[in-house]
Protein backbone atom coordinates (compact mmCIF):
# COMPACT_ATOMS: atom_id res chain seq x y z
CA UNK A 1 0.00 0.00 0.00
CA UNK A 2 1.38 3.28 -1.03
CA UNK A 3 2.06 6.21 1.81
CA UNK A 4 2.35 9.88 1.58
CA UNK A 5 6.44 9.94 2.08
CA UNK A 6 8.37 12.12 0.38
CA UNK A 7 12.13 12.53 -0.94
CA UNK A 8 14.00 15.44 -2.00
CA UNK A 9 13.96 19.23 -0.99
CA UNK A 10 11.44 20.38 -2.59
CA UNK A 11 9.13 17.54 -1.39
CA UNK A 12 8.06 16.63 -4.89
CA UNK A 13 8.87 13.04 -5.39
CA UNK A 14 6.97 9.99 -3.76
CA UNK A 15 9.12 7.55 -1.81
CA UNK A 16 6.84 4.61 -3.02
CA UNK A 17 7.03 5.30 -6.88
CA UNK A 18 10.89 6.22 -6.11
CA UNK A 19 11.83 3.11 -4.50
CA UNK A 20 9.90 1.24 -7.04
CA UNK A 21 11.62 2.85 -10.20
CA UNK A 22 14.20 1.93 -8.32
CA UNK A 23 13.46 -1.79 -7.81
CA UNK A 24 12.23 -1.60 -12.10
CA UNK A 25 15.72 -0.19 -12.70
CA UNK A 26 18.12 -3.40 -10.59
CA UNK A 27 15.96 -6.01 -12.45
CA UNK A 28 16.56 -4.37 -15.87
CA UNK A 29 20.20 -4.38 -14.63
CA UNK A 30 20.36 -8.18 -14.37
CA UNK A 31 20.62 -7.64 -10.40
CA UNK A 32 17.76 -9.47 -9.94
CA UNK A 33 18.65 -10.72 -6.21
CA UNK A 34 19.37 -7.33 -5.14
CA UNK A 35 15.90 -6.64 -6.82
CA UNK A 36 14.08 -9.20 -4.66
CA UNK A 37 15.57 -7.94 -1.38
CA UNK A 38 14.80 -4.29 -2.03
CA UNK A 39 11.33 -5.64 -3.05
CA UNK A 40 10.69 -7.58 0.57
CA UNK A 41 13.10 -5.29 2.84
CA UNK A 42 10.57 -1.90 1.36
CA UNK A 43 7.28 -3.99 1.14
CA UNK A 44 7.32 -2.55 -1.78
CA UNK A 45 6.76 -4.69 -5.51
CA UNK A 46 7.95 -3.60 -8.65
CA UNK A 47 4.70 -4.88 -10.46
CA UNK A 48 1.32 -3.99 -9.53
CA UNK A 49 -1.10 -6.16 -8.11
CA UNK A 50 -3.44 -5.66 -11.15
CA UNK A 51 0.13 -6.63 -13.20
CA UNK A 52 0.99 -9.62 -11.54
CA UNK A 53 -2.43 -10.86 -11.67
CA UNK A 54 -2.95 -9.68 -15.28
CA UNK A 55 0.14 -12.00 -16.00
CA UNK A 56 -0.84 -15.12 -14.24
CA UNK A 57 -3.91 -15.13 -16.34
CA UNK A 58 -1.97 -14.62 -19.23
CA UNK A 59 0.45 -17.07 -18.39
CA UNK A 60 -2.09 -19.78 -17.75
CA UNK A 61 -4.12 -19.21 -20.50
CA UNK A 62 -7.60 -17.88 -18.32
CA UNK A 63 -9.06 -15.19 -21.04
CA UNK A 64 -11.85 -14.24 -19.58
CA UNK A 65 -9.98 -13.23 -16.26
CA UNK A 66 -7.52 -11.53 -18.53
CA UNK A 67 -10.01 -9.26 -20.01
CA UNK A 68 -11.64 -8.45 -17.06
CA UNK A 69 -8.59 -7.14 -15.40
CA UNK A 70 -7.73 -5.67 -18.18
CA UNK A 71 -11.46 -3.79 -18.88
CA UNK A 72 -11.01 -2.55 -14.94
CA UNK A 73 -7.17 -1.13 -15.60
CA UNK A 74 -8.60 0.96 -18.32
CA UNK A 75 -11.32 1.67 -16.74
CA UNK A 76 -10.03 5.54 -15.70
CA UNK A 77 -7.99 5.84 -18.75
CA UNK A 78 -9.34 8.11 -21.63
CA UNK A 79 -7.70 6.37 -24.53
CA UNK A 80 -10.19 4.46 -25.71
CA UNK A 81 -8.05 3.52 -28.45
CA UNK A 82 -4.84 1.69 -26.42
CA UNK A 83 -7.55 0.08 -24.46
CA UNK A 84 -9.44 -1.51 -27.21
CA UNK A 85 -5.77 -2.67 -28.98
CA UNK A 86 -5.21 -4.35 -25.59
CA UNK A 87 -8.28 -6.11 -25.71
CA UNK A 88 -7.71 -7.02 -29.09
CA UNK A 89 -4.48 -8.18 -28.96
CA UNK A 90 -5.25 -11.08 -25.90
CA UNK A 91 -8.39 -11.99 -27.81
CA UNK A 92 -6.18 -12.90 -30.91
CA UNK A 93 -4.31 -15.06 -28.85
CA UNK A 94 -6.77 -16.89 -27.19
CA UNK A 95 -8.69 -17.42 -30.52
CA UNK A 96 -5.18 -18.75 -32.07
CA UNK A 97 -5.00 -21.06 -28.96
CA UNK A 98 -8.36 -22.87 -29.54
CA UNK A 99 -8.28 -22.53 -33.29
CA UNK A 100 -4.47 -24.17 -33.04
CA UNK A 101 -6.55 -26.93 -30.59
CA UNK A 102 -9.02 -27.45 -33.66
CA UNK A 103 -11.27 -26.36 -30.83
CA UNK A 104 -13.63 -23.74 -33.56
CA UNK A 105 -16.91 -23.83 -31.80
CA UNK A 106 -15.00 -22.36 -28.65
CA UNK A 107 -13.27 -19.89 -30.22
CA UNK A 108 -16.61 -19.09 -32.18
CA UNK A 109 -17.96 -18.84 -28.29
CA UNK A 110 -15.26 -16.51 -27.25
CA UNK A 111 -15.97 -14.19 -30.50
CA UNK A 112 -19.39 -13.91 -29.51
CA UNK A 113 -19.40 -13.70 -25.64
CA UNK A 114 -16.51 -10.89 -26.04
CA UNK A 115 -17.99 -8.84 -28.87
CA UNK A 116 -20.20 -6.81 -26.52
CA UNK A 117 -16.94 -6.39 -23.77
CA UNK A 118 -15.11 -5.25 -26.50
CA UNK A 119 -17.10 -2.90 -27.36
CA UNK A 120 -16.27 -2.38 -30.96
CA UNK A 121 -18.37 -2.40 -34.37
CA UNK A 122 -18.54 -5.55 -36.18
CA UNK A 123 -16.10 -4.79 -38.61
CA UNK A 124 -13.48 -4.61 -36.32
CA UNK A 125 -14.31 -8.53 -35.12
CA UNK A 126 -14.74 -9.29 -38.42
CA UNK A 127 -10.89 -8.23 -39.14
CA UNK A 128 -10.12 -10.08 -35.40
CA UNK A 129 -11.45 -13.37 -36.99
CA UNK A 130 -9.50 -12.99 -40.37
CA UNK A 131 -6.58 -12.37 -38.40
CA UNK A 132 -6.61 -15.89 -36.30
CA UNK A 133 -7.60 -17.60 -39.42
CA UNK A 134 -5.00 -16.54 -41.73
CA UNK A 135 -2.30 -16.47 -39.32
CA UNK A 136 0.73 -18.55 -40.03
CA UNK A 137 2.05 -18.27 -36.21
CA UNK A 138 -1.28 -21.37 -35.28
CA UNK A 139 -2.00 -23.09 -38.27
CA UNK A 140 -3.99 -26.82 -37.05
CA UNK A 141 -1.72 -28.97 -35.71
CA UNK A 142 -0.10 -30.81 -32.60
CA UNK A 143 0.40 -28.00 -30.21
CA UNK A 144 3.67 -26.79 -29.24
CA UNK A 145 3.55 -25.68 -25.60
CA UNK A 146 6.89 -23.89 -25.71
CA UNK A 147 5.42 -21.90 -28.98
CA UNK A 148 2.71 -20.90 -26.75
CA UNK A 149 4.50 -19.96 -24.00
CA UNK A 150 6.74 -17.47 -25.96
CA UNK A 151 3.33 -15.99 -27.82
CA UNK A 152 2.01 -15.66 -24.10
CA UNK A 153 4.91 -13.59 -23.02
CA UNK A 154 5.47 -11.55 -26.30
CA UNK A 155 1.93 -10.63 -25.47
CA UNK A 156 2.31 -9.39 -22.18
CA UNK A 157 5.64 -7.61 -23.69
CA UNK A 158 2.85 -5.56 -25.77
CA UNK A 159 0.57 -5.43 -23.09
CA UNK A 160 3.76 -3.41 -20.77
CA UNK A 161 3.59 -0.74 -23.48
CA UNK A 162 -0.27 -0.26 -23.62
CA UNK A 163 -1.64 0.10 -19.59
CA UNK A 164 -1.35 3.25 -17.69
CA UNK A 165 0.28 4.15 -15.23
CA UNK A 166 0.50 3.10 -12.30
CA UNK A 167 -0.69 -0.18 -13.43
CA UNK A 168 2.33 -0.69 -15.24
CA UNK A 169 5.75 1.65 -15.10
CA UNK A 170 7.14 2.35 -18.48
CA UNK A 171 10.20 0.49 -18.92
CA UNK A 172 13.83 1.58 -18.40
CA UNK A 173 11.88 4.31 -16.01
CA UNK A 174 14.43 5.95 -13.72
CA UNK A 175 17.54 5.87 -16.89
CA UNK A 176 14.91 7.99 -18.53
CA UNK A 177 14.13 10.06 -15.93
CA UNK A 178 17.85 10.53 -15.29
CA UNK A 179 18.71 10.96 -18.83
CA UNK A 180 16.08 13.81 -19.47
CA UNK A 181 17.31 15.89 -16.72
CA UNK A 182 21.45 15.43 -17.71
CA UNK A 183 20.29 16.37 -21.26
CA UNK A 184 18.47 19.49 -19.29
CA UNK A 185 21.66 20.27 -18.14
CA UNK A 186 23.35 19.73 -21.77
CA UNK A 187 20.67 22.24 -23.12
CA UNK A 188 21.69 24.92 -20.64
CA UNK A 189 24.83 24.67 -21.22
CA UNK A 190 26.29 26.78 -23.47
CA UNK A 191 30.01 25.24 -24.38
CA UNK A 192 28.68 21.67 -24.63
CA UNK A 193 30.57 20.18 -27.58
CA UNK A 194 31.24 16.79 -26.88
CA UNK A 195 30.11 13.27 -27.93
CA UNK A 196 31.26 11.96 -24.53
CA UNK A 197 29.24 10.39 -21.99
CA UNK A 198 28.45 12.79 -19.29
CA UNK A 199 29.20 11.87 -15.51
CA UNK A 200 26.54 11.54 -12.92
CA UNK A 201 28.93 12.29 -9.94
CA UNK A 202 27.89 16.64 -10.09
CA UNK A 203 25.87 18.79 -12.33
CA UNK A 204 27.08 19.14 -16.04
CA UNK A 205 28.89 22.28 -16.96
CA UNK A 206 31.59 22.41 -19.83
CA UNK A 207 34.43 25.36 -20.05
CA UNK A 208 35.92 27.04 -22.91
CA UNK A 209 38.01 23.68 -23.48
CA UNK A 210 35.41 22.45 -25.53
CA UNK A 211 35.38 24.58 -28.22
CA UNK A 212 38.51 26.13 -30.01
CA UNK A 213 39.15 29.28 -28.78
CA UNK A 214 43.53 29.21 -28.93
CA UNK A 215 45.60 29.24 -31.99
CA UNK A 216 47.40 26.32 -32.15
CA UNK A 217 49.29 26.73 -36.17
CA UNK A 218 49.74 29.66 -38.31
CA UNK A 219 49.79 28.47 -42.31
CA UNK A 220 51.91 31.18 -44.29
CA UNK A 221 52.19 30.97 -47.69
CA UNK A 222 49.57 32.87 -49.07
CA UNK A 223 51.22 36.29 -50.77
CA UNK A 224 48.24 38.42 -50.27
CA UNK A 225 44.57 38.43 -48.29
CA UNK A 226 43.17 35.36 -47.72
CA UNK A 227 39.66 35.44 -48.90
CA UNK A 228 38.14 31.59 -47.94
CA UNK A 229 38.51 28.17 -46.35
CA UNK A 230 36.92 25.92 -46.04
CA UNK A 231 37.26 22.01 -44.59
CA UNK A 232 36.88 18.64 -46.57
CA UNK A 233 33.87 16.91 -45.73
CA UNK A 234 36.06 14.33 -44.61
CA UNK A 235 38.12 16.92 -42.33
CA UNK A 236 41.19 15.37 -43.61
CA UNK A 237 42.08 18.58 -45.86
CA UNK A 238 41.86 22.06 -45.97
CA UNK A 239 41.41 24.67 -48.93
CA UNK A 240 41.96 28.11 -48.62
CA UNK A 241 41.72 31.08 -51.47
CA UNK A 242 43.73 34.06 -52.24
CA UNK A 243 43.71 37.45 -54.10
CA UNK A 244 47.21 36.12 -55.03
CA UNK A 245 45.43 34.55 -57.63
CA UNK A 246 45.66 30.80 -56.14
CA UNK A 247 44.25 28.65 -53.94
CA UNK A 248 46.45 25.58 -51.76
CA UNK A 249 45.26 22.43 -50.09
CA UNK A 250 46.69 21.53 -46.87
CA UNK A 251 46.45 18.55 -45.13
CA UNK A 252 47.08 17.54 -41.59
CA UNK A 253 50.09 15.58 -40.63
CA UNK A 254 47.41 13.27 -38.27
CA UNK A 255 45.12 11.05 -40.83
CA UNK A 256 42.42 11.81 -38.38
CA UNK A 257 43.22 16.11 -38.67
CA UNK A 258 42.74 15.86 -35.30
CA UNK A 259 44.63 19.02 -32.79
CA UNK A 260 47.31 16.96 -31.10
CA UNK A 261 50.41 18.71 -30.06
CA UNK A 262 52.47 16.85 -32.11
CA UNK A 263 49.68 17.46 -35.16
CA UNK A 264 50.68 20.22 -37.80
CA UNK A 265 48.66 20.89 -41.15
CA UNK A 266 50.89 20.57 -44.16
CA UNK A 267 50.65 22.50 -47.52
CA UNK A 268 49.80 19.51 -49.77
CA UNK A 269 49.25 21.34 -53.29
CA UNK A 270 49.41 25.16 -54.70
CA UNK A 271 46.72 25.23 -57.41
CA UNK A 272 48.10 28.09 -60.07
CA UNK A 273 45.84 28.71 -63.19
CA UNK A 274 43.53 31.37 -62.42
CA UNK A 275 44.36 34.62 -63.68
CA UNK A 276 42.45 36.53 -61.10
CA UNK A 277 41.62 36.71 -57.13
CA UNK A 278 40.41 33.57 -56.26
CA UNK A 279 37.57 33.88 -53.44
CA UNK A 280 35.61 30.77 -53.18
CA UNK A 281 36.20 26.96 -53.22
CA UNK A 282 33.79 23.67 -52.62
CA UNK A 283 34.85 20.10 -51.60
CA UNK A 284 33.49 17.29 -53.45
CA UNK A 285 31.49 15.22 -50.76
CA UNK A 286 33.83 12.07 -51.36
CA UNK A 287 37.05 14.49 -51.13
CA UNK A 288 39.00 13.35 -54.70
CA UNK A 289 37.74 16.92 -56.25
CA UNK A 290 37.97 20.44 -55.69
CA UNK A 291 36.66 23.46 -57.70
CA UNK A 292 37.89 27.01 -57.45
CA UNK A 293 36.46 30.27 -58.56
CA UNK A 294 36.00 33.63 -58.30
CA UNK A 295 33.92 37.00 -59.19
CA UNK A 296 36.35 38.00 -62.01
CA UNK A 297 37.34 33.95 -62.75
CA UNK A 298 36.51 30.86 -64.37
CA UNK A 299 35.44 28.09 -62.68
CA UNK A 300 38.08 25.23 -62.22
CA UNK A 301 37.99 21.88 -61.23
CA UNK A 302 41.25 20.18 -60.13
CA UNK A 303 42.05 16.53 -58.65
CA UNK A 304 42.76 16.60 -55.24
CA UNK A 305 45.94 13.85 -55.35
CA UNK A 306 47.55 14.97 -57.60
CA UNK A 307 47.05 18.89 -57.60
CA UNK A 308 46.28 18.96 -61.17
CA UNK A 309 43.88 20.59 -63.26
CA UNK A 310 41.12 18.53 -64.61
CA UNK A 311 38.65 21.14 -66.25
CA UNK A 312 37.68 24.56 -66.79
CA UNK A 313 34.19 25.52 -67.44
CA UNK A 314 32.62 27.28 -69.61
CA UNK A 315 33.33 27.99 -73.53
CA UNK A 316 36.46 30.53 -75.08
CA UNK A 317 34.62 32.69 -76.52
CA UNK A 318 31.96 33.93 -73.53
CA UNK A 319 33.89 33.42 -70.15
CA UNK A 320 31.80 32.14 -67.68
CA UNK A 321 32.44 34.32 -64.79
CA UNK A 322 31.83 32.04 -61.07
CA UNK A 323 31.12 33.98 -57.78
CA UNK A 324 30.17 30.45 -55.99
CA UNK A 325 29.89 26.89 -56.34
CA UNK A 326 28.08 23.51 -54.49
CA UNK A 327 28.74 20.04 -55.15
CA UNK A 328 25.66 17.44 -54.89
CA UNK A 329 25.46 14.03 -52.97
CA UNK A 330 26.62 12.06 -55.40
CA UNK A 331 30.21 14.29 -56.42
CA UNK A 332 29.52 13.95 -60.21
CA UNK A 333 27.25 16.86 -60.25
CA UNK A 334 27.53 20.23 -59.37
CA UNK A 335 26.25 23.30 -59.46
CA UNK A 336 27.40 27.70 -60.20
CA UNK A 337 26.07 30.30 -59.98
CA UNK A 338 27.43 33.86 -62.00
CA UNK A 339 28.36 36.98 -61.34
CA UNK A 340 26.85 38.02 -64.10
CA UNK A 341 23.25 38.03 -64.50
CA UNK A 342 22.99 36.81 -68.32
CA UNK A 343 24.86 33.75 -66.80
CA UNK A 344 22.42 32.58 -64.14
CA UNK A 345 23.20 29.27 -62.50
CA UNK A 346 24.02 26.36 -63.96
CA UNK A 347 24.30 22.64 -63.27
CA UNK A 348 27.13 20.81 -64.84
CA UNK A 349 28.63 16.96 -64.30
CA UNK A 350 32.83 16.94 -63.97
CA UNK A 351 33.25 16.90 -67.45
CA UNK A 352 31.90 19.94 -68.35
CA UNK A 353 28.67 18.91 -69.73
CA UNK A 354 25.60 21.02 -69.21
CA UNK A 355 23.30 19.56 -67.04
CA UNK A 356 20.29 22.12 -66.64
CA UNK A 357 20.33 26.00 -66.28
CA UNK A 358 18.14 28.62 -64.46
CA UNK A 359 18.53 31.79 -66.93
CA UNK A 360 16.38 35.08 -67.58
CA UNK A 361 15.46 38.08 -65.99
CA UNK A 362 14.29 36.47 -62.94
CA UNK A 363 17.87 35.44 -62.39
CA UNK A 364 19.62 38.57 -61.05
CA UNK A 365 23.44 38.59 -60.07
CA UNK A 366 24.23 35.36 -57.65
CA UNK A 367 25.94 36.19 -54.48
CA UNK A 368 25.75 32.75 -53.06
CA UNK A 369 24.50 29.48 -52.90
CA UNK A 370 24.33 26.00 -51.69
CA UNK A 371 23.19 22.50 -51.73
CA UNK A 372 21.58 20.59 -49.08
CA UNK A 373 23.30 17.64 -47.63
CA UNK A 374 20.42 15.81 -48.98
CA UNK A 375 20.66 17.18 -52.56
CA UNK A 376 17.03 17.85 -52.53
CA UNK A 377 16.97 21.70 -51.98
CA UNK A 378 19.65 24.52 -53.71
CA UNK A 379 19.95 27.78 -51.58
CA UNK A 380 20.36 30.64 -53.57
CA UNK A 381 21.22 34.53 -52.55
CA UNK A 382 21.13 37.00 -55.05
CA UNK A 383 22.20 40.79 -55.17
CA UNK A 384 18.49 41.69 -54.78
CA UNK A 385 18.31 41.08 -50.82
CA UNK A 386 16.30 37.81 -51.76
CA UNK A 387 17.22 34.25 -50.36
CA UNK A 388 15.15 31.39 -53.00
CA UNK A 389 15.18 27.97 -51.78
CA UNK A 390 14.49 25.34 -54.83
CA UNK A 391 12.88 22.08 -54.12
CA UNK A 392 14.57 20.41 -56.79
CA UNK A 393 12.36 17.45 -57.23
CA UNK A 394 9.06 19.19 -56.81
CA UNK A 395 10.43 22.75 -58.47
CA UNK A 396 8.63 24.25 -55.38
CA UNK A 397 10.41 27.83 -54.28
CA UNK A 398 10.15 29.51 -51.06
CA UNK A 399 11.28 32.86 -51.17
CA UNK A 400 13.15 34.83 -48.24
CA UNK A 401 13.54 38.41 -48.29
CA UNK A 402 15.89 40.35 -46.08
CA UNK A 403 16.17 44.16 -45.74
CA UNK A 404 19.72 44.18 -45.89
CA UNK A 405 22.34 43.37 -48.54
CA UNK A 406 23.39 39.50 -48.24
CA UNK A 407 27.49 38.66 -48.43
CA UNK A 408 26.94 35.04 -47.97
CA UNK A 409 25.28 31.94 -46.88
CA UNK A 410 26.48 28.42 -44.92
CA UNK A 411 23.98 25.79 -44.74
CA UNK A 412 24.01 23.70 -41.20
CA UNK A 413 25.34 19.98 -41.07
CA UNK A 414 22.14 18.31 -41.39
CA UNK A 415 20.80 20.65 -44.14
CA UNK A 416 17.59 21.56 -41.49
CA UNK A 417 19.21 25.14 -41.50
CA UNK A 418 21.16 28.18 -42.91
CA UNK A 419 22.67 31.44 -41.85
CA UNK A 420 23.55 34.97 -43.54
CA UNK A 421 25.52 37.40 -43.28
CA UNK A 422 24.09 40.68 -43.71
CA UNK A 423 26.10 44.14 -44.25
CA UNK A 424 24.46 45.66 -41.13
CA UNK A 425 26.38 43.55 -38.61
CA UNK A 426 23.96 40.69 -38.24
CA UNK A 427 23.84 37.14 -39.46
CA UNK A 428 20.72 35.58 -39.22
CA UNK A 429 19.94 31.78 -38.60
CA UNK A 430 16.86 30.39 -41.05
CA UNK A 431 14.94 27.33 -40.91
CA UNK A 432 15.21 25.42 -43.96
CA UNK A 433 11.31 23.93 -44.21
CA UNK A 434 9.83 27.54 -43.49
CA UNK A 435 8.10 27.17 -40.42
CA UNK A 436 9.67 30.16 -38.98
CA UNK A 437 8.57 33.25 -39.51
CA UNK A 438 11.77 35.72 -37.92
CA UNK A 439 15.31 34.33 -38.05
CA UNK A 440 17.29 33.85 -35.22
CA UNK A 441 19.88 36.82 -35.10
CA UNK A 442 23.42 36.96 -33.96
CA UNK A 443 25.31 40.32 -33.37
CA UNK A 444 28.53 41.59 -31.89
CA UNK A 445 30.78 40.85 -34.88
CA UNK A 446 32.06 44.19 -37.21
CA UNK A 447 30.89 44.03 -41.12
CA UNK A 448 30.29 46.98 -43.04
CA UNK A 449 32.25 47.21 -45.92
CA UNK A 450 33.67 43.75 -47.24
CA UNK A 451 32.18 40.07 -47.46
CA UNK A 452 32.38 37.97 -44.42
CA UNK A 453 31.81 34.86 -44.02
CA UNK A 454 30.35 32.61 -40.86
CA UNK A 455 29.78 28.73 -40.78
CA UNK A 456 28.14 26.23 -38.23
CA UNK A 457 29.96 23.87 -36.24
CA UNK A 458 30.21 22.00 -33.30
CA UNK A 459 28.31 19.19 -31.73
CA UNK A 460 25.07 18.83 -34.24
CA UNK A 461 26.12 22.36 -35.72
CA UNK A 462 25.39 23.54 -32.14
CA UNK A 463 27.63 26.99 -32.66
CA UNK A 464 27.99 29.52 -35.21
CA UNK A 465 31.68 31.33 -36.14
CA UNK A 466 32.20 34.18 -38.00
CA UNK A 467 34.71 36.61 -38.98
CA UNK A 468 34.73 40.01 -38.49
CA UNK A 469 36.47 43.50 -39.68
CA UNK A 470 38.05 44.20 -36.20
CA UNK A 471 40.70 41.27 -37.06
CA UNK A 472 38.66 38.97 -34.32
CA UNK A 473 36.96 35.57 -34.86
CA UNK A 474 33.41 35.59 -33.26
CA UNK A 475 31.71 32.20 -31.82
CA UNK A 476 28.36 31.91 -30.65
CA UNK A 477 26.25 28.98 -29.54
CA UNK A 478 22.88 28.97 -31.37
CA UNK A 479 20.79 29.37 -28.36
CA UNK A 480 21.94 33.24 -27.72
CA UNK A 481 22.85 36.17 -29.64
CA UNK A 482 25.62 37.55 -28.20
CA UNK A 483 29.05 36.25 -28.47
CA UNK A 484 30.12 33.23 -26.50
CA UNK A 485 34.01 33.51 -27.37
CA UNK A 486 36.24 36.55 -29.39
CA UNK A 487 39.10 35.07 -30.77
CA UNK A 488 42.32 37.34 -31.00
CA UNK A 489 45.21 36.95 -33.00
CA UNK A 490 45.07 38.31 -36.78
CA UNK A 491 46.17 41.22 -37.53
CA UNK A 492 43.62 42.37 -39.84
CA UNK A 493 39.81 41.60 -41.07
CA UNK A 494 38.80 37.77 -41.02
CA UNK A 495 36.66 36.84 -44.24
CA UNK A 496 36.06 33.69 -43.69
CA UNK A 497 35.82 30.52 -41.17
CA UNK A 498 35.43 26.99 -41.36
CA UNK A 499 34.88 24.93 -38.62
CA UNK A 500 36.27 21.12 -39.38
CA UNK A 501 32.96 19.09 -39.79
CA UNK A 502 34.53 15.63 -38.37
CA UNK A 503 36.22 17.71 -35.46
CA UNK A 504 34.28 19.90 -33.32
CA UNK A 505 37.08 20.77 -31.81
CA UNK A 506 38.80 22.12 -34.66
CA UNK A 507 38.49 25.61 -36.62
CA UNK A 508 40.22 27.44 -39.49
CA UNK A 509 40.41 31.56 -40.43
CA UNK A 510 41.38 33.42 -43.09
CA UNK A 511 42.65 36.58 -43.17
CA UNK A 512 43.74 39.99 -45.09
CA UNK A 513 47.36 39.52 -43.04
CA UNK A 514 47.67 36.87 -45.53
CA UNK A 515 47.30 33.78 -43.02
CA UNK A 516 45.30 31.40 -41.92
CA UNK A 517 44.83 30.79 -38.04
CA UNK A 518 44.40 26.64 -36.93
CA UNK A 519 42.39 26.42 -33.38
CA UNK A 520 42.19 24.21 -30.91
CA UNK A 521 40.70 23.70 -27.33
CA UNK A 522 41.29 26.43 -25.05
CA UNK A 523 42.77 26.12 -21.57
CA UNK A 524 39.78 24.94 -18.81
CA UNK A 525 39.63 27.01 -16.65
CA UNK A 526 41.03 26.37 -13.06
Amino acid sequence: MENNEVLGSKGLLKKHEFVRILIQCLYSLGYKNSASCLEQESNISCKSSDFEFLEKQVLTGDWDSSLAVLDRVFDDSRDDSRRNTALYLVLKQCLSEYLRRGETSLALSVLQKQAQVFRVGREKIHMLAFDVITSKEMEPGEVDSCLVQDLRRRLLAELEKLIPTPVVIPGRRLEHLVESAVMNQIDTCMYHNSWDAVSLYEDHRCGRDQIPSETVQVLVAHKNEVWFVQFSDSGKYLATASSDCTAIIWKGTNILFQVLDDNEVELMHTLQSHQNPVSFVSWSPDDTKLLTCGNAEVLKLWDVESGELRHTFGNNDSVFTVSSCAWFPDSTRLVCGSSDPERGIVMWDTDGNEIKAWRGTRIPKVVDLAVTPDGESMITVFSDKEIRILNLESLVERVVTEEQAITSLSVSGDGKFFIVNLSSQEIHLWDLAGEWKQPLKFTGHRQSKYVIRSCFGGLDSSFIASGSEDSQVYIWNVKNKKPLEVLSGHSMTVNCVSWNPRNPLMLASASDDQTIRIWGPGKPVR
